[in-house]
């Protein structure tokens, strides 16, 4: 895994509030993230994601890790 991507800064992530499909709970998600687990009920809330580096970036996977880059991707994704 490379140490840091040069095109992702730690200091430029931020919070946002999404509302919880299921429940309309107000849950967290930061900027790196597409899903969340809702605390209240327990299912996913998903952010509507937008075209990012793993999208075309070769070495996306090698970057980040091919577990996250799964879930990012949509192939065997876990649970957050």
């Amino acid at each position: 895994m490379i140490d840091k991507c040069p095109g992702q800064d730690d200091r430029n992530i931020k919070a946002e509030i999404i509302e919880c499909p299921d429940c309309g709970y107000k849950v967290e998600i930061f900027s790196d993230e597409i899903k969340v687990k809702c605390p209240r009920c327990k299912n996913l809330a998903c952010r509507e994601r937008l075209p990012s580096c793993i999208d075309w970036c070769k070495f996306a996977k090698e970057c980040i890790g091919e577990e996250k880059w799964k879930q990012l991707k949509g192939g065997g994704a876990k649970d957050q």
